[in-house]
């Protein structure tokens, strides 16, 4: 079975509506990866066409999506990032998902690409192994990104500027409660700089353990691949195949993002 949320700061319901849940995906997608046909989403989801069309209307007519005149439905006002930065991550995402199936199949765990929202790191990929007790599909879930572990390894490369601002008592008004203590988040980054990887322990997800890496493109880390288990399985032990693991899988996605890059649009 699945190893679903427990405690913590998500609490899966126990009785999940699928169509809801479907709402919410589809809008993600959306959202994060661009223009999607009815057929696509079908896809996707794996649902009938019908249902499929039903979930992007009740999405128009609440402005989250809109149909554009090439019948083909986009994010809505409600969700639209910029262009630059959905093209972007859906190109990261087409780049990224082929290794991390490779991933998987060398560590025989779950893995994610993530990227940073504000001071939230958001799943925009997942690869779920085979085994019966995994960590199951993240794909579109956010948590703050101080404690996950590809949330971590992104804000340790950010500009001490940049860092300082994400946590500024008026940016965490309304929920300060949330607000972390600044001192220690940055001795855990300075940490996870020098490391060159991060790992939560149970930190958002309770029997969850997951080691991140960052994908640097350019000149920042604004990506990273995580390595998800159940808590049960981690061990001391497994940390430097896991690590050398992603380090390849973080060099190979940052090389083929770079070549995607280069070659001109026709």
């Amino acid at each position: 079975m699945n190893l679903g949320i427990d405690t913590g700061l998500k609490t899966k319901p126990q009785y999940a509506l699928r169509s809801v849940d479907h709402a919410l995906q589809l809008a993600v997608i959306l959202q994060v990866e661009g223009p999607q046909t009815v057929s696509d989403v079908a896809d996707r989801l794996g649902v009938a066409r019908s249902t499929a069309h039903r979930l992007l209307s009740m999405l128009v007519y609440r402005d989250f999506a809109r149909q554009g005149s090439d019948r083909r439905y986009h994010a809505g006002p409600v969700i639209s990032l910029e262009a630059d930065s959905r093209s972007h991550t859906a190109l990261l995402r087409a780049v990224a998902l082929p290794h991390l199936q490779v991933l998987v199949d060398r560590v025989e765990e779950s893995a994610n690409l993530m990227v940073l929202a504000g001071d939230h790191a958001r799943f925009v990929a997942s690869v779920e192994c085979r085994q019966s007790l995994r960590v199951g599909d993240r794909e579109g879930m956010v948590f703050p990104a101080h404690l996950a572990s590809g949330g971590k390894v992104m804000l340790a490369d950010l500009p001490p500027e940049e860092l300082s601002v994400l946590f500024t008592e008026d940016r965490w008004e309304g929920r300060e409660a949330q607000r972390p203590d600044v001192t220690s988040v940055l001795k855990d980054l300075a940490s996870v700089r020098r490391r060159g990887f991060a790992i939560n322990k149970d930190r958002t997800e309770t029997g969850v353990t997951a080691i991140g890496r960052g994908i640097r493109v350019g000149d920042r880390t604004d990506a990273a691949v995580t390595v998800s288990m159940p808590t049960v399985r981690f061990r001391e032990e497994r940390l430097v195949d896991i690590v050398s693991a992603l380090a390849l899988t973080t060099r190979d996605i940052e090389r083929d993002m770079e070549q995607s890059l280069r070659v001109e649009p026709a």
